[in-house]
């Protein structure tokens, strides 16, 4: 039973955590009152993934003390930390994709009675718990048949169905909008006036000043201080997250952009509907932002531009000359790159090392006339951009898999900005990224961009998309509703277009 004057509902105490001889987690605290929202940042391999399956029960402690309630707690597995009351919200989905939704949010119930399960009632439940968080998602679909904005609704859903006492949320906005967002905000102001304590991770600090009442920040296994957040602004947890001052976040702009198009698309349709006559250019050296709502069809254009998906109708240009891209094969021979909004299932391969990933898209490049690979050019290749990218790895043989989420999305861009492109679609590229990283992919967009690729950036992060393009196509219902220049760039302008308003005269002076 909870002591009454219990000040914390979790307390993380001296938690130290090695991998063989690296050290990942040295004495770290962490404090998280009942009913409180607590933001715990940190840069990509600080340790803040590592501290959270140390409290679900991923991973065992080395070292420290975790109570909850009061009472100490050591779950040596999920099952029991999610018995305790303990519920993670991963960045990386971990849904069963041929089960239901319904099936998946109450996974834990399934087999519960040996002779009866009421699918109707547990249909009908998942239903109104999903329809509660304000989002419309058929409770009786396929998993596999959601987009990832979906997923992450069902994970969030899956979570808050169990009686959960502290609920972390790792990176949940990084593919919503902002209407998602803001729904999932009003989902948290929610909870946490239920008294359940919310860990909140992201590397969107704006999102923290809106929503945390306190932080923890660490940097390389260190716990570098704990505040409420009024105590602090943006610029604070930036020196504690990275120990400098950070400056120019978005690279100028100001390369050579070519007058031809390097590529173009016309009357470009889904047979879903989901894209619908779709038509616009690209010019060499210039980085093309495409913005709009979830649903708006972004992603979708951009997988049927790659030939991931069959298109009803549409035809490609580079540089004047049709193409046919009819599977991501021709189209990676027309020397158009791809990187995914998902990494996890389309991104990078998990199993394999980041020297494999990063080749497995280079190899003419990289190998002699008679097909062989040369060690020695593909080793200076990798590590390159494994300088560039900053990838943290003490090794080019690490398996993907073993890396956190924000290095997985680095080797996911390695991945193509190795290749000699025409031009690449980057979906959402700093999805999980921290704020040091996002400089270093923006230096490296604009890198490619200064080669004379065209770029086509697809972001939700509307400062992010404005800071980083020279235009951008705004996308409502599947197709472009609006085109801004550099100098009409604005949220406002943005959201009017999103959501299929005009903009005015006077906004646009």
């Amino acid at each position: 039973m909870q002591n009454s004057k219990q000040e914390y509902r979790l307390e993380m105490t001296g938690i130290s955590k090695s991998f063989g001889v690296v050290s990942v987690l040295d004495n770290v605290n962490l404090k998280v009152k009942p009913g409180e929202i607590h933001a715990l940042l940190g840069e990509n391999g600080a340790g803040k993934s590592t501290l959270i399956k140390i409290l679900s029960g991923v991973h065992q402690k080395d070292g420290g003390k975790i109570t909850l309630d009061g009472v100490e707690i050591d779950p040596k597995n999920t099952h029991e930390g999610q018995e305790l009351g303990i519920n993670v919200v991963y960045q990386e989905l971990s849904l069963v994709k041929d089960l239901s939704v319904a099936e998946n949010i109450y996974l834990h119930k399934l087999g519960a009675n040996k002779f009866w399960m009421n699918w109707k009632k547990l249909t009908e439940d998942a239903q109104e718990l999903i329809d509660s968080l304000g989002f419309k998602i058929d409770a009786s679909a396929k998993v596999r048949s959601l987009s990832i904005v979906q997923k992450q609704v069902v994970e969030i859903a899956k979570a808050i169905s169990e009686d959960t006492k502290v609920l972390v949320l790792d990176e949940p906005t990084t593919v919503f909008d902002p209407t998602d967002t803001q729904k999932l905000f009003d989902n948290l102001f929610r909870l946490k006036e239920q008294g359940i304590s919310i860990i909140y991770i992201s590397h969107h600090l704006d999102e923290i000043f809106k929503i945390a009442d306190s932080v923890t920040v660490l940097r390389d296994g260190v716990d570098t201080g704990s505040m409420s957040i009024e105590e602090t602004d943006a610029d604070g947890v930036i020196r504690l997250m990275i120990g400098r001052e950070l400056k120019d976040l978005y690279p100028a702009r100001s390369n050579k952009i070519g007058e031809a198009p390097i590529f173009e698309v016309k009357d470009l349709s889904a047979r879903d509907a989901l894209v619908n006559n779709v038509s616009f250019a690209v010019r060499p050296g210039e980085v093309l932002g495409i913005a709009g709502l979830g649903g708006s069809g972004r992603t979708e254009m951009a997988k049927l531009i790659f030939g991931a998906d069959k298109k009803k109708s549409g035809t490609l240009f580079i540089n004047g000359k049709e193409i046919k891209t009819n599977t991501p094969v021709c189209a990676v021979a027309h020397q158009i790159g791809f990187v995914s909004e998902d990494r996890k299932e389309e991104g990078v391969f998990l199993p394999l090392s980041i020297r494999r990933n990063i080749s497995v898209t280079n190899f003419n490049s990289i190998s002699s006339k008679l097909g062989f690979i040369k060690i020695d050019s593909e080793y200076k290749n990798v590590l390159d951009l494994i300088d560039k990218l900053n990838i943290k790895t003490p090794s080019s043989e690490i398996v993907v898999n073993n890396l956190s989420g924000g290095n997985q999305q680095k080797v996911a861009l390695a991945k193509w900005l190795s290749i000699d492109s025409k031009v690449i679609f980057i979906d959402e590229p700093t999805r999980g990224v921290d704020v040091g990283a996002k400089i270093e992919i923006y230096n490296l967009i604009n890198a490619v961009a200064q080669k004379g690729v065209g770029v086509v950036v697809i972001s939700s992060d509307m400062p992010e998309i404005m800071g980083i393009s020279d235009r951008i196509l705004v996308m409502h219902k599947g197709t472009f509703y609006g085109e801004l220049s550099k100098d009409k760039f604005s949220e406002e302008n943005i959201l009017r277009y999103s959501i299929g308003k005009e903009l005015k005269e006077k906004q646009l002076n």
